[in-house]
């Protein structure tokens, strides 16, 4: 039994330098994004210790097994070099993981889910941003080559001693034995402990505080957690059909006894374009174009990627999943949205993005949604202006979209989607120097993108259609990495400029103090333009008195109302602020106002449950 005994201290010697190498990955982490995290405690950090068990013993179940087999062979020298390199390898590329969410989790607020892998929607743009990603964030290659390094170099030899043991039955047995309860404790690790289901995602909220979820994460437990299956929503039934239409009832039905005003419809889907960037110098023709526009002071994404915005923006469905709609097992459900509305009013209906075709699956997403045409880079005419990366830059893709729109019949409704201030933030080399570097890397590109914004007004400015549009702007989410702690809290990380342009009302501006939200576009649309109609829309149109938002990040539901945010994990209220008062979010009001944490929970609860219940039966339509 001796050479068995050591290779089973062989093992749990390899076992205790991956819990090592896990615990300074964590350390990284927070340095790396230490402006993301605030109130840390040591139950954190022993909450991220069980879930980075979990995910060594789930990865290394099978090396446990080929380290502790029962036979003759397991000592040859051949198997053992064999166990010891898979072993490195396999755990190796889960120790990559991790260190890609170093600078990753600045652009999504979360740990990378199993899509990270497959990079679905970005196929053609996968090879220029790794290689994007590599020159600008060296150093954390730097860092995982060091770690790799060590790692293997700590991973030591067996220690046998010839001649071997004779595998008696007694001996066999003993051996059989250590291997079950060895598997044992690798099972009880990957579950995360002896309570009744193994711990998820959701259950980092209840080893941190509000906000440091994340931290208590690893990202491989996030990919093994999100892969080979997908998600699936659950009827939370918190109330009966009856109490549930009376609390939230998403069915809008916009009438009016005027006719409807056939006014063109251009929405623009800023890239990244965080409210903080504005009134700054940074964005100066936004800047005077909200000075003319109804302007919403308080808008919020209701996503914190680009493939969230686009359905939230033009179907009113907010994403309250951790897999983007677009790419979760519900993206084919039939929806009523904007161009299928329109197209009802005889309009043409398209939708531009300079990416590559499929970027996104932004052209998967039009088809369901009913737009006519949809114009990605493929189909770009003009002079070369590919990014090197993602696609066309801004400046020339605005101008075809203006060339497009003045060759198409009145009335048309058209999105288009820029993508310029995305990382890795290229500006065209004619134009280095000319706009305001800011603070963040990003904020260079967000002046480009502004300018190219300005040059397609005065272009369309001088077009026969221009004066009978609705301009609608708004940024998909803010920026990955904010210059302000009050743009870092669960509702500054949220904020968003959203704005209404109709250049030949000059009565409609002004500032809009209210709560305002992407999935409120879409019923806004439709009272502008005194369309009657019924949809299902998550949002409310500018003009009601109702005052909510609601958005989801990292398993938790976050909900505005008035001038309090409430955080709810799906069971029970976390958190309820006076966001206005109190922006930093420290003055937790649970306790002390417990009849409004009550009223904006039922609101949560029942919001919830409509959204899965029309999710699950494919009833996110009247008709």
């Amino acid at each position: 039994m001796f050479n068995y005994k050591q290779l089973l201290k062989l093992l749990f010697r390899r076992l205790f330098i991956l819990f090592i190498i896990y615990q300074f990955s964590r350390i990284l982490f927070l340095l790396f994004n230490r402006n993301s995290f605030s109130n840390l405690d040591v139950k954190t950090f022993l909450g991220g210790a069980l879930f980075d068990l979990s995910a060594i013993g789930f990865i290394n179940l099978a090396f446990i097994l080929l380290h502790l087999f029962p036979a003759q062979f397991i000592y040859r020298k051949g198997y053992q070099q064999g166990l010891k390199i898979g072993f490195y390898v396999v755990n190796l590329i889960f120790i990559a993981t991790n260190f890609v969410d170093l600078e990753y989790y600045k652009f999504t607020g979360r740990r990378s889910s199993f899509g990270l892998i497959t990079a679905k929607g970005m196929e053609h743009e996968i090879g220029g941003l790794m290689l994007s990603f590599l020159q600008e964030f060296w150093y954390q290659f730097v860092f995982f080559i060091l770690v790799a390094v060590l790692f293997w170099r700590l991973l030591s030899k067996p220690r046998t001693i010839f001649p071997l043991e004779q595998l008696t039955v007694k001996v066999v047995t003993k051996q059989l034995g250590i291997l079950i309860v060895s598997l044992g404790v690798g099972l009880l690790m990957a579950r995360g402990g002896w309570g009744e289901k193994p711990i998820r995602i959701v259950d980092a909220i209840t080893y941190s505080s509000l906000g440091n979820a994340a931290l208590v994460l690893n990202t491989p437990f996030s990919i093994m957690k999100t892969a080979g299956s997908k998600e699936t929503l659950t009827d939370p039934n918190y109330f009966s059909e009856e109490e549930l239409n009376r609390i939230f009832n998403p069915v809008y039905i916009s009438s009016t006894t005027e006719k409807p005003i056939k006014k063109n419809v251009v929405i623009f889907i800023l890239e990244s374009f965080g409210d903080e960037n504005l009134h700054r110098g940074i964005t100066p023709f936004i800047d005077s174009l909200a000075t003319q526009s109804y302007y919403f002071k308080n808008g919020f994404a209701n996503g914190k990627v680009s493939i969230d915005a686009v359905p939230s923006t033009l179907s009113s469905i907010p994403s309250l999943m951790n897999t983007p709609i677009i790419s979760s097992g519900y993206s084919l459900n039939k929806v009523y949205s904007l161009p299928k509305i329109m197209k009802k009013q005889g309009y043409s209906t398209s939708f531009f993005h300079g990416a590559f075709n499929g970027s996104q699956n932004f052209d998967q997403y039009c088809k369901v949604a009913g737009f006519d045409q949809y114009y990605g880079k493929n189909e770009y005419l003009g002079p070369p202006a590919f990014d090197g990366v993602w696609g066309i830059f801004d400046e020339e893709y605005m101008q075809f979209f203006n060339r497009k729109l003045t060759s198409f019949k009145q009335p048309f409704f058209s999105t288009l989607f820029t993508i310029s201030s995305h990382n890795p933030y290229n500006v065209p080399k004619k134009y280095k120097g000319k706009f305001l570097k800011g603070t963040r890397k990003i904020q260079e590109s967000i002046g480009y993108t502004d300018y190219s914004l300005h040059q397609f007004f005065k272009s369309a400015q001088k077009e026969a259609w221009y004066k009978n549009t609705l301009f609608v702007i708004v940024a998909d989410h803010t920026c990955a990495e904010p210059s302000e702690d009050k743009y870092r809290t669960n509702v500054g990380k949220f904020r968003i400029p959203i704005l209404f342009y109709d250049p030949s009302n000059p009565s409609f501006k002004g500032v809009n103090e209210k709560n305002f939200q992407q999935i409120d576009v879409l019923p806004s649309i439709l009272d502008y333009l005194k369309i009657n109609d019924q949809v299902v829309t998550y949002g409310k149109p500018f003009s009601s008195d109702k005052n909510y938002v609601v958005y989801y990040l990292d398993n938790i539901y976050h909900l505005i109302k008035d001038d309090y945010y409430l955080a709810f994990d799906g069971q029970k209220a976390i958190g309820l602020y006076n966001f206005k008062a109190d922006e930093m979010l420290r003055d937790n009001l649970l306790d002390k106002d417990k009849s409004r944490s009550a009223e904006m929970t039922q609101f949560i609860k029942a919001y919830i449950q409509s959204f899965t219940e029309r999710m699950i039966a494919d009833k996110l339509t009247v008709h």
